[in-house]
């Protein structure tokens, strides 16, 4: 008999996704792991893969279909001596971060004032249940993927919830009840809460644009939907902060020049951004509150111990910020060929979340399209963002005469609920001197050498 195969739970809160392929059609055989499907989510492509092996009865979805977790996709039916199943598993690696707070005003209303509330053990569960038992190895909370989006949904972090099933399965039943236990457990006599500080406002509606003349709608990307609303709230939470200067280049340039051929043998390409990415990865380690993030539920500044760098990319579907993991520990030949290779993925729309994920610094590089000075909007949960614009000729006074240099403009943009004033300028000036006498960082891995053959 033919079973329904739910779309799994895609990791990372997303909650919805777009049907981009459908590789497989009603009477096709398929082996178990073999792709289904490929949706577009709002971080990267993934491929659905069939949970097990057997004959596709129906498919349930077609290309530009918007789907969420728990959604029936395809119907297949197993083969002889395989046991169908619809695994509530994510697609991905649980993330590093602590799960999202629950948002009270989105749980389900308190009980009536004159009811008193019931005492936790009971509220937890229903009488008779068995004791909720809650995961002990830090995986993945077991639950079915309509539970998970319905605690999604009501602000509820299932990693929370005690679940009565077997194993600690968590059920709608036990969202709820935890929901109320929240609810319950807050102040009687408390305001209500106002707009959480920082929100980004509701977008107003658009007017009528088609009065004034012809108009044509374009369904936004999932790539750009996270970067609109991505963006919005960085620049409603954070206040931004921009600190400029310029950075003499001219040795530098000349020791990039002499080492390109010995890069490309090793199947990168030294430009400036894997240099970039060493000299910044080192300023973060050197002022590591760049490198850190604020709790602000908490009120507690979140220190990260590894260094993991995005670099921003502009691609035909919208901007992607690839991240090189551990920058601080690789080689800039290294770099090089790892920028080079995030950077190809997110083009072709092949980036996985791994490329995507853990991202605590970004470098925003516009030189090549020949712009100078400009302003970048950080990437919450991050403090900071290098914004790089061309570099040019100038002319600067020796003391004795006008001498042509190679001058590149950068600008930090940091946000200053953590970072001071004087903070930013030590951490752009540590840049801009680096930059400016690359010796320590460049001879480490290339030999000093004349200048090398003009561009």
């Amino acid at each position: 008999m033919a079973t329904d195969y739910l779309l799994p739970d895609l990791g990372e809160d997303i909650e919805e996704a777009e049907v981009i392929a459908v590789h497989v059609h009603a009477g096709d055989r398929v082996e178990r792991d073999q792709a289904v499907i490929e949706v577009e989510t709002e971080k990267a492509n993934l491929d659905v893969p069939a949970p097990y092996a057997g004959a596709i009865t129906a498919v349930h979805v077609s290309v530009g279909d918007t789907i969420r977790p728990g959604q029936a996709i395809v119907a297949i039916e197993a083969e002889e001596g395989v046991k169908p199943s619809s695994p509530a598993v994510s697609m991905t690696p649980p993330a590093a971060s602590a799960p999202p707070a629950i948002e009270p005003d989105a749980a389900p209303p308190a009980p009536p004032a004159a009811a008193p509330a019931p005492p936790p053990a009971a509220a937890a569960r229903p009488p008779g249940a068995a004791t909720p038992v809650l995961p002990s190895d830090g995986g993945l909370v077991p639950a079915s993927p309509s539970v998970r989006m319905f605690a999604r949904e009501i602000g509820v972090a299932l990693g929370e919830v005690a679940g009565t099933g077997p194993g600690g399965r968590v059920s709608i039943d036990d969202v709820k009840a935890h929901a109320r236990l929240m609810r319950s457990a807050a102040a009687p006599a408390e305001a209500p809460e106002a707009p959480r500080r920082g929100a980004a406002p509701a977008p107003s509606a658009l007017p009528d644009l088609s009065q004034f003349g012809e108009v044509e709608r374009e369904r936004m990307s999932g790539v750009r939907r996270t970067t609109a609303r991505t963006l919005s709230q960085s620049w409603a939470q954070s206040p931004h902060v921009m600190l400029q200067r310029k950075a003499d280049v001219t040795e530098l340039e000349a020791i990039r020049r002499a080492n390109r051929e010995r890069v490309a043998a090793a199947g990168g390409q030294l430009t400036m951004m894997p240099i970039l990415l060493k000299v910044v990865a080192g300023a973060l380690r050197e002022f590591p509150r760049l490198n850190a993030s604020i709790d602000v539920a908490s009120e507690e500044i979140v220190y990260r111990r590894y260094v993991h760098v995005g670099v921003a990319t502009d691609t035909d579907h919208g901007l992607i910020v690839p991240v090189v993991r551990n920058a601080d520990e690789k080689s800039i030949t290294q770099l090089s060929i790892e920028i080079g290779e995030l950077v190809g993925r997110a083009r072709d729309r092949k980036s996985t979340l791994e490329d995507l994920r853990g991202g605590t610094f970004t470098i925003s590089n516009l030189g090549g399209m020949g712009i100078g000075f400009f302003n970048a909007v950080l990437l919450p949960p991050q403090v900071g963002i290098l914004a790089v614009g061309r570099a040019e000729q100038e002319p600067v006074w020796t003391g004795s005469e006008f001498e042509p240099r190679l001058r590149m403009p950068l600008a930090i943009n940091f946000d200053h609920r953590l970072i001071d004033g004087a903070d930013g300028a030590r951490a752009l000036a540590w840049i801009c001197e680096t930059l400016e006498q690359p010796q320590p960082y460049m001879l480490e891995e290339f030999p000093e050498s004349e200048t090398g053959a003009e561009d």
